[in-house]
């Protein structure tokens, strides 16, 4: 059988590449470059490479050993022998992911409907959701997205430490205000703010039904189902629920305290409360937008009726009132019947564990109820 002599050379080729390795038939003519290996010696500066950053200053020991020299992904492209570049080619094509994944924090990916995300990679378009009825932020803070909280996005939770009979042990530092049964809402409320104060709540409950509850609020407002979720529960336990405005309580903010306990709503002197009519929007068909435009109006009349249970204002000076945006100060407040007094230094009620310094909350006289200005509401007893 006769064999043509094309296909003998071609399978001695496939052969050779096959059994041989990868360096034998793919290194270069070319010799390739001597690696630089350079040592850190204090006093002495480091030679200037044309696209290599300028080394940090040597503040080490001279004991400490030299940091070793890097390259940047530019060098190592520049001094890179054909055999390692076609061999880099191959790796980053048969790898599924790009060579550099970019990286997006939560704040700077996209939250919107419609938009893609942050990055370099591919774009993805959001699912399209239902539009949601909302209480707009107010003008005194700038707008975040939906559920941004810088604890969360920047990791600003200082951490306690309590020492103990056992020992020492840390806390963040709103579990450990937990502990004195202190709650805080503080930014937008949105579905995962209201989670965690729900779950709060339901918890506080079940260690003590009927120890009160301190909710220390200073939120511009969000999204009007989240807000009715936290009030459903505080109407829901059994303890009271204490509420504190402390910077602004607006929109939604503002119905949470008034919610409060009869007589134990408070807000601190430069706090400003504000309250409107809940805002949002509708897409898609006219008979769904008239759906939208009908759940609106339903639970703008729901939230009438709750200002009216807590504020005791008539129904038509609610609708008239909130029908733009109505900003007030503390004592503005009061006499409309959002909270029950404006309180400058923290009464003897608000006390944790009813302990101040070491010394017991009713020996000191009551000094520290003396803060409400024009109140008309008297001052619990300590127990």
């Amino acid at each position: 059988m006769c064999v043509p002599t094309s296909f003998l050379f071609f399978f001695i080729v496939r052969m050779c590449m096959a059994y041989l390795p990868t360096h034998c038939y793919l290194r270069p003519v070319l010799p390739q470059p001597r690696p630089i290996r350079l040592t850190l010696i204090p006093g002495i500066p480091l030679p200037s490479l044309p696209s290599q950053r300028p080394p940090p200053p040597a503040t080490a020991c001279l004991r400490s050993p030299a940091p070793p020299f890097r390259y940047s992904q530019r060098d190592a492209a520049a001094s890179m022998t054909p055999s390692s570049a076609l061999a880099l080619a191959l790796q980053a094509a048969a790898s599924p992911l790009p060579a550099s994944t970019p990286r997006s924090s939560p704040r700077s990916s996209s939250l919107s409907l419609g938009r893609g995300t942050a990055g370099n990679g591919p774009r993805r378009l959001a699912a399209a959701a239902p539009p949601r009825a909302f209480f707009s932020s107010s003008p005194y803070q700038p707008p975040q997205p939906e559920g941004f909280s810088p604890h969360r996005e920047y990791g600003l939770v200082p951490m306690v430490i309590e020492t103990t009979s056992r020992g020492e042990r840390a806390y963040d530092i709103f579990s450990r205000l937990l502990k004195e049964r202190i709650v805080c809402i503080n930014g937008p409320i949105a579905d995962d703010t209201a989670s965690l104060v729900v779950a709060q709540l339901l918890f506080l409950e079940s260690e003590n039904p009927l120890k009160p509850v301190h909710l220390y609020i200073n939120s511009p407002g969000g999204v009007v189902t989240a807000g009715l979720a936290i009030y459903d529960t505080m109407q829901y336990i059994r303890c009271p629920v204490t509420t504190l405005c402390i910077g602004q309580a607006a929109s939604m903010g503002s119905l949470l305290l008034a919610a409060g306990a009869p007589g134990e709503r408070r807000a601190l002197p430069n706090a400003r409360v504000m309250i409107h009519q809940p805002s949002g929007g509708a897409q898609g068909q006219a008979t769904d937008i008239a759906i939208q435009a009908k759940e609106i109006l339903k639970l703008r009349d729901r939230l009438n009726k709750i200002y009216q249970k807590h504020t005791r204002q008539p129904i038509d000076k609610i609708e008239q009132c909130m029908e733009r945006d109505l900003f007030m100060d503390p004592d503005e407040a009061r006499d409309w019947g959002l909270i029950d007094e404006v309180i400058e230094n923290r009464p003897a009620s608000l006390m944790p564990d009813g302990i101040v310094g070491g010394l017991d909350v009713p020996s000191l006289g009551g000094g520290g109820g003396g803060g409400g200005r024009g109140s008309d509401v008297e001052e619990p007893s300590a127990v």
